[in-house]
């Protein structure tokens, strides 16, 4: 399982969609570790989930293969070589000094506003195909550049969540029946779901209170990525207004670091979510940075383990129920819109300065939505101009 999923970890271009599809390949084609349906089953359950749905399936499918430990594993190998890179490259920014007169790391955070641009794209078309769903998106992104806090972001995805469940009535999707499951995976006793559901929301909850109560930097890296982790509906591009509002008015990090952060995460393997490595060691007043970048790392995933632990024994009744399929509709519209907003501000304000800017932004653009070159190409040809503009 360990050396399965590193190797899947090291060449997993493209972000969540295209891991998906290797994912099949490898276990499905390939070794015949699941079927089809199992595999389609285990699929629909981490788009439910909040979090980043690629590493959760890899969870998934390690559970199924090797239990606890093999969810474990799997998890490590497939975010290892991403998160090594991430640390690393934490390191080389505090070497470069000021980051704001690198003109390749300059670059970086223009190929973030294309690469943001693309998601809001993509995820517009799938997520809000009707007239609700659109003016549900505009209403949350309104709201979000009016209120930019995290306060304002949880309050977003609870009324999306509330306005998708009593107003989406009519959607054929919601009104769609679905096909049975196959039978109940035997991955985890029903005592340990509760159990692992139970952790999962007394740190959610507990987490903020032991952070005023104890002044440890360490507790609060871990609170702030910890609940940034439990809240992302819609894929790893929505962690980016969550994980922005926690550390940069704390002063952990400055706006030009994130975005540089944000736009190099694109250029390499595995999952987006590696970026909080990256954040975590650029935290000064940690003790080490590489300290720093693991700690954040095991925050920012312990939610996807203890929701796929907890859910998956489950998940055969729930995904029977309307209700909870209008509410995520409703839910997956809202993260649309914390998109949008978070498109404008930090991304575009934080890169987009001049003409010559918006140019290579646009071209990054038109590469990535309809040359459809790989986004790890994208990003070094954008660094190359932003050096070539400096």
């Amino acid at each position: 399982m360990f050396l399965v999923s590193s190797r899947l970890g090291l060449t997993s271009f493209g972000g969540p969609v295209a891991h998906l599809g290797y994912y099949r390949e490898e276990y499905v084609r390939r070794r015949k570790w699941l079927t089809d349906e199992e595999y389609a089953d285990l699929v629909a359950l981490c788009q439910f989930l909040p979090g980043p749905a690629s590493t959760q399936v890899s969870i998934a499918i390690g559970m199924k293969r090797a239990g606890q430990i093999g969810a474990l594993l799997a998890w490590l190998g497939f975010t290892m070589p991403s998160a090594v890179a991430m640390v690393l490259f934490a390191y080389g920014v505090a070497a470069t000094g000021n980051v704001a007169d690198a003109g390749w790391l300059h670059g970086l955070k223009i190929v973030a506003v294309a690469v943001v641009a693309w998601a809001v794209w993509g995820m517009a078309r799938s997520l809000c195909p009707d007239r609700p769903r659109v003016t549900l998106a505009i209403l949350a992104a309104a709201g979000m550049l009016a209120a930019p806090n995290t306060a304002a972001q949880v309050g977003v995805i609870i009324v999306g969540g509330i306005l998708g469940w009593t107003l989406l009535r009519s959607s054929a999707a919601a009104k769609a029946p679905i096909v049975a499951a196959p039978a109940r995976l035997p991955i985890a006793g029903r005592w340990f779901a509760i159990g692992a559901l139970a952790v999962f929301f007394v740190l959610l909850a507990g987490l903020p209170v032991l952070r005023q109560v104890i002044a440890s930097e360490p507790l609060n890296v871990f609170d702030s990525f910890y609940r940034s982790g439990s809240l992302v509906f819609g894929g790893g591009h929505v962690v980016l207004p969550l994980l922005q509002a926690e550390v940069v008015p704390t002063g952990w990090v400055t706006d030009e670091e994130f975005i540089a952060g944000y736009g190099a995460a694109q250029a390499v393997p595995g999952p987006l979510f590696t970026f909080a490595a990256y954040l975590g060691a650029s935290i000064e007043s940690m003790p080490a940075p590489w300290l720093g970048g693991l700690l954040a790392l095991i925050a920012i995933f312990l939610p996807s383990y203890l929701l796929v632990a907890g859910a998956l024994p489950f998940w055969d009744r729930i995904r029977q129920n309307a209700p909870f399929r209008r509410a995520l509709m409703g839910i997956n519209a809202a993260v649309v819109g914390l998109l949008i907003a978070a498109l404008y501000d930090p991304v575009w304000t934080s890169a987009i300065h001049a003409p010559k800017d918006f140019g290579l932004g646009l071209v990054a653009f038109g590469l990535l939505a309809f040359w459809k070159l790989p986004p790890w190409l994208v990003v070094v040809g954008a660094a190359l101009g932003g050096w070539a503009l400096a």
